[in-house]
């Protein structure tokens, strides 16, 4: 043969990268760097790394912070304010029965102490954790698939309007989706380049989501799957140091449940609730589809796509089958998947031309952007209760009383603690069936009185949550009689998220 008839043909890339490896899922994130500028980007490694966690995590912080004290406190984040003011001798983890949030309690007493409890401030912890979030989500992204992927990952993560509602939000929700993106992140450490420190990291990890929220250690359920499947070596330590993370959460549930306390809201799914995830997940249905379409595309299962793919999955159906034999179903403690389900979306969207990822990013801001709106109007979080302390404060007169959901569910004690939150003292309607005045402190009321209350009473407020029909609660015995005989509604607002009626007794000398 002569050398004319020889071919040498040029290596084009790694020798790792086969055919069945057309992505280079499977080389270490340093080759497929190395790969990408060999193609002509023309970004360094390091500014490309530094982008993938610098710019998410401003533009999280920057929607986060945007418009963060327009939305009244909703109903869980009184909660968390009555937690964080009552004074330590009513203190006794008082978040809605859910006493596994009492690590969230605490920190917020201590940050209240510091900066204050105005809406902003309370909400400010939030921020600042979904901020470090979204960065963390670029990184993790950027580890497996590359910096351009965990660059995408960080910014769809931080476009979601759900990600703003719950940067938003005076509640646990975005420290535990913090704690699930660093656990995750440390996970891959641990396995990837096991040591006795890498793994200690992690089982710290693991005991900060469980203190965030219990139901957030089903995040384990997808870590162990990834462990199992691709990095069996290891399976044993990771095992132990699971087991060993869990125990203060399975402490402090124990001790809840022990109490006749609850883990989670009390709920089942049903197939209502199901069809209602999505939307609460991602905050538009639609949004749900766009990234779960993106998802396939990130397939096939090898290393990097599997352990996204679990971390978005797995959990949510054990969750389901959990909550068909305890109610404890919830969309908003899934929300810790989210930032898979962008890493999946990134991931496919890194394998197409730029200007075709700037367009679907584009695509998830506009529709998401009336979502986003709503979230930061006075009602953004599902009450306005701002807008009804100031329908009360315009049309208070001295002598007025107060009912407060009366024969509705619960004690009422939400409804209480917005008006005293945004009701000034000496414009509060006397609270007729409670022998205290309504608590600012955290103080549960007193046991209903009997109808003599009401004597001398011409004016009479009712608060229910819901916009209701009827605004006179449908209640039974003596005190309901003498509401429907002895009253009659003289107008009624439906603010949202309550129906406020005023009741009027003509007989009764003024």
């Amino acid at each position: 043969m002569k050398d004319a008839d020889t071919m040498v043909l040029p290596r084009l890339g790694p020798v790792e990268a086969g055919l069945e490896d057309p992505w280079d899922e499977d080389l270490p994130t340093d080759r497929r760097t190395e790969s990408a500028e060999a193609l002509g980007r023309p970004a360094t490694a390091t500014t490309r790394r530094m982008a993938a966690w610098l710019v998410p995590a401003l533009l999280m912080g920057v929607l986060g912070a945007v418009g963060a004290g327009m939305p009244g406190l909703g109903r869980e984040e009184l909660a968390t304010w009555r937690s964080a003011t009552s004074s330590w001798p009513d203190w006794s983890a008082p978040h809605w029965g859910d006493g596994t949030l009492t690590p969230y309690d605490l920190l917020m007493r201590a940050w209240v102490e510091a900066f204050g409890a105005s809406d902003l401030a309370l909400r400010v912890p939030s921020i600042l954790a979904m901020a470090a979030a979204a960065a963390l989500v670029g990184a993790v992204a950027a580890r497996m698939f590359g910096p351009g992927a965990g660059l995408l990952a960080g910014l769809i993560f931080a476009l979601l309007p759900t990600s703003t509602r719950y940067a938003q939000a005076a509640q646990p929700v975005a420290l535990t989706l913090l704690a699930a993106v660093l656990a995750t992140w440390l996970l891959l450490s641990a396995v990837d380049r096991p040591s006795l420190r890498r793994f200690v990291a992690y089982g710290g990890a693991v005991v900060v989501l469980g203190l965030c929220h219990v139901v957030a250690l089903l995040l384990l359920v997808g870590h162990g799957w990834a462990v199992f499947a691709f990095r069996r070596g290891v399976a044993g330590r990771w095992l132990a140091t699971v087991i060993v993370g869990a125990l203060p959460a399975a402490a402090l549930s124990w001790l809840v449940l022990r109490d006749g306390g609850q883990l989670a809201t009390v709920a089942r799914p049903d197939l209502t609730a199901l069809t209602a995830a999505p939307r609460e997940l991602f905050g538009v249905t639609a949004l749900g589809a766009v990234l779960a379409g993106l998802a396939l595309f990130s397939l096939p299962l090898r290393y990097a796509a599997a352990v996204f793919t679990a971390w978005a999955v797995l959990p949510p159906l054990l969750l389901v089958l959990v909550a068909r034999v305890t109610p404890i179903w919830s969309p908003q403690w899934l929300l810790f998947t989210l930032p898979a389900w962008a890493a999946l979306g990134a991931a496919a969207l890194s394998r197409v031309r730029a200007r075709w990822s700037v367009g679907v990013l584009a695509v998830i801001a506009l529709i998401g952007a009336p979502a986003q709106a709503a979230v930061r109007a006075p009602d953004g979080h599902d009450q306005a209760p701002r807008r009804l302390a100031e329908i009360m404060d315009g049309h208070w007169r001295p002598g007025d009383g107060m009912i407060y959901g009366f024969g509705d569910a619960g004690d009422g004690s939400d409804v209480r603690d917005m008006v005293a939150r945004y009701l000034r003292p000496d414009r509060r309607p006397v609270d007729v069936l409670a022998g205290t005045t309504p608590r600012v402190d955290g103080a549960t009321p007193a046991p209903g009185c009997l109808p003599g209350c009401l004597r001398g009473v011409r004016r009479l407020w009712v608060i229910r949550v819901g916009e209701r029909t009827d605004p006179v609660p449908p209640a039974s015995g003596a005190t309901g009689r003498l509401l429907r005989a002895g009253y009659h509604v003289e107008q009624v607002w439906r603010p949202s998220g309550f129906t406020l009626a005023l009741l009027v007794d003509e007989y009764t000398d003024l």
